[in-house]
């Protein structure tokens, strides 16, 4: 993932989409935001978020941790949510849970521990694979606990206290390739490598196929895609963005 990041067609398009989403929040002017990132992973979103402000960051594994900090200079810190998360309450206006949920075994708890660390008017962002029905290895690769449906998201983020003030699909015009590939992989019961860049004109093509959405997602409600994003706020903060 550490290799892949930077070129992957994956992470580029949905870094272009994560940017739009960003923008669309309202944050306070650079500089004067507060913003963790819960489960950094490499760290291939923080220079992404350090356009929008002071970045905190937070990961499980040492070995991730060790590279986030590498490559962005930051220090970053360890956190086991939903039990083990230093932060004061008050002091972010975004925290960022970019592939994270799915990961975490109390996704409820867990969002309940974050809804305090928010600041008045702050946001959550959040990403998640989608569809349970195409789970398939690349799941079980990479150690998910669940893809979900719209309505599970929406339920675990009001189930925390929160109130989900947008949600809705992405990745949306590859849909069609990646159902492909996941039905591939759940007939032929292996993995199908999808972790790994595939020829440079394919991946530019894919990355720009995908990066195209930042131009809907979040203005037009897509009817499907391979994952799902959500903005969540406290209920005395909430309104459309």
């Amino acid at each position: 993932m550490a290799a892949n990041e930077e070129i992957h067609w994956w992470f580029t398009g949905r870094r272009a989409i994560i940017e739009r989403l960003l923008v669309q929040l309202g944050l306070p002017p650079k500089g004067e935001a507060r913003i963790l990132e819960a489960g950094c992973g490499t760290g291939g979103n923080l220079d992404l978020l350090q356009k929008f402000g002071a970045v905190d960051a937070v990961e499980f594994d040492a070995a991730a941790r060790e590279i986030a900090s590498r490559k962005s200079g930051l220090r970053i810190g360890f956190a086991a949510l939903p039990d083990q998360l230093e932060a004061q309450d008050g002091s972010y206006d975004l925290i960022a849970l970019l592939d994270v949920v799915e990961h975490i075994e109390q996704d409820v708890a867990s969002l309940t521990v974050l809804k305090p660390k928010l600041r008045h008017g702050g946001a959550i962002l959040i990403t998640v694979p989608a569809h349970p029905w195409m789970w398939s290895a690349h799941d079980e690769v990479h150690h998910h606990k669940r893809r979900y449906t719209s309505a599970a998201l929406r339920s675990a983020i009001e189930r925390a206290g929160l109130v989900t003030a947008d949600i809705g699909y992405f990745s949306t015009f590859l849909f069609p390739l990646g159902l492909l590939r996941r039905l591939t992989s759940q007939l032929t019961g292996g993995q199908t490598h999808d972790d790994i860049p595939p020829p440079a004109p394919l991946n530019q093509l894919f990355a720009r196929i995908f990066a195209f959405e930042r131009h809907l997602v979040g203005r037009v409600h897509l009817p499907i895609g391979l994952s799902l994003f959500a903005v969540a706020r406290r209920p005395e903060d909430s309104f459309p963005i």
